[in-house]
């Protein structure tokens, strides 16, 4: 049965926190300090302010580059008090891959975190980016106007979108998920009680606030409980085990390759301080059942996993607090989250019965923003949304992921399509064809090859090509490996044939 939420737009959470605990701790700074519930929402309003006095009008689209800090935070609720869109972009992406979103976004205003990013700073200073009011954001924030000015958009749309995150999707073409207002709010009382959150607990923020994962399950749960957050710009394996001691991270969510990084970096057993901890939650990709058994053993408590989308406002299944699993399961729908197999006629899925998975419920995106075409082919009659993985459930409901559909590659939590890959690739001299594949490591993870076909009588330096793919493409996009190849094989049609490439690799 779903519960009418209390609010309509996310900002509201903040202002109401604020006002019920105003002394208590919201964020532990990276650097020490700390800011208080009142502070982020006094922060908030200045920055809703600020926007206004720029110009900015409810449907315009705002920008962010960066990666998390108090100002990423308030920008998002900002941006909310004041009806415009944020559109936050990590950062770490190339020039390229940064302007490509700008183009299809058609920010009024650009905002970068260059105090706590020399990646932010750089597309900063090639933007002319100027120093924004530190009175209002605190210090190391740029912004700059658009060169021309942009259509805000109107009507409905323009108040029901929380923020727009974008995935550079199956054509490589950029396409920006607009999320809800009332999806996010939905997932974060959710989620917050699917977790127990109390005013008590502490989580651990490293998980970018431009993904779904950052601002959903992390950042919006916190919030609405009313806790805290150690907030980092980027994860950092040793610094996540001296948190866990101090200030003591209660809730420690992140990818399998954030806990496989801790797993290698960690002390002996007997030396963990972690005296709160209580609560360990992966998702953004497969579980490995090795993973989980270590993890498990070291920290001495359950590693929960659950399944969610960019174009999901927050995970739509998660393992039940009460009754961890001893496999891998992605657990049961959470409130209000409906699923069929196949179609969105096919009825209660039958256990073990595979195929494409449907989701319906308050947190599916309101389309794809000026992708028409694209929001037509995942958003079916009747609300259902086509996630593009393949999945069953078993005979308690808990959901398995068999696959994941299009050949995504999911590296590091974040998705990397092989298309748009192959797209610069094949824009390399001397190159006739490539074709990205996905292969599992030893971490838990995936990395991309590359497979080249060279034009007759050419030869591809690898080293040249590596260097060409620096410049044009974010570090978790790059192949950790590019193999020349005689001829890709495809079928009569032309279509590329990647299992036998796969085959190759094992």
């Amino acid at each position: 049965m779903s519960h009418a939420e209390p609010f309509t737009r996310i900002h509201e959470v903040v202002a109401l926190q604020a006002q019920q605990r105003p002394d208590a701790i919201c964020l532990y700074e990276e650097g020490g300090g700390t800011l208080t519930y009142a502070q982020l929402w006094q922060r908030v309003q200045a920055v809703a302010g600020w926007l206004r006095d720029q110009g900015m009008q409810p449907g315009h689209r705002v920008l962010m580059v960066g990666e998390n800090c108090t100002a990423m935070i308030a920008a998002l609720f900002g941006c909310g008090l004041a009806g415009a869109w944020p559109v936050g972009v990590n950062a770490r992406l190339s020039a390229r891959e940064v302007d490509n979103i700008r183009l299809h976004a058609q920010p009024e205003l650009l905002l970068y975190t260059t105090d706590v990013s020399s990646a932010a700073a750089a597309h900063a200073g090639a933007a002319g980016a100027q120093d924004a009011d530190p009175a209002v954001w605190g210090p190391g924030v740029q912004a700059v106007r658009a060169a021309t000015p942009t259509q805000a958009e109107g009507g409905d749309l323009a108040a029901d979108v929380a923020t727009v995150i974008y995935t550079s999707g199956t054509t490589g073409a950029p396409k920006g998920v607009m999320v809800p207002h009332r999806g996010l709010l939905h997932f974060a009382r959710v989620s917050a009680a699917s977790r127990r959150l109390t005013p008590h607990d502490i989580g651990y923020a490293a998980l970018p606030m431009s993904h779904i994962f950052g601002i959903a399950t992390v950042l919006m749960a916190t919030v609405h409980a009313g806790a805290s957050l150690v907030l980092r710009s980027r994860f950092d394996a040793e610094d996540a085990f001296k948190a866990l001691a101090h200030p003591g991270v209660s809730i420690l969510q992140g990818v399998p390759t954030m806990f496989s990084r801790m797993m290698a970096v960690a002390p002996p057993r007997a030396e963990l301080r972690a005296p709160a901890l209580r609560y360990l939650y992966t998702g953004g990709a497969a579980l490995d059942p090795t993973l989980k058994r270590d993890a498990e053993r070291y920290f001495g408590v359950p590693m929960h996993h659950g399944y969610g989308i960019t174009e999901y406002a927050g995970s739509m299944f998660i393992t039940r607090i009460d009754a961890p699993r001893a496999d891998c399961s992605a657990g049961y729908a959470v409130e209000g989250v409906e699923m069929r197999i196949g179609s969105p006629d096919s009825g209660t899925p039958a256990p073990g019965e595979r195929g494409d998975i449907l989701i319906r419920g308050p947190g599916v995106m309101l389309g794809y923003y000026r992708s028409p075409e694209q929001t037509a082919l995942a958003l079916l009659p009747g609300g259902w949304l086509n996630t593009g993985d393949i999945g069953f459930v078993d005979g308690s409901g808990a959901l398995f992921i068999a696959g994941r559909s299009k050949d995504l590659i999911i590296r590091s939590g974040f998705n990397v399509y092989p298309i748009e890959v192959e797209s610069v690739i094949n824009a390399f001299p001397g190159v006739r064809l490539s074709a990205v594949v996905g292969r599992d490591t030893a971490d838990q993870n995936e990395e991309v090859i590359a497979f080249v076909e060279p034009l007759p009588g050419a030869t591809i330096d690898t080293n040249l090509l590596m260097l060409h793919l620096r410049a044009q493409l974010a570090p978790y996009k790059r192949p950790a490996r590019i193999i020349p190849i005689e001829t890709i094989p495809t079928t009569v049609s032309g279509k590329i044939l990647k299992q036998p490439l796969k085959e190759r690799l094992a």
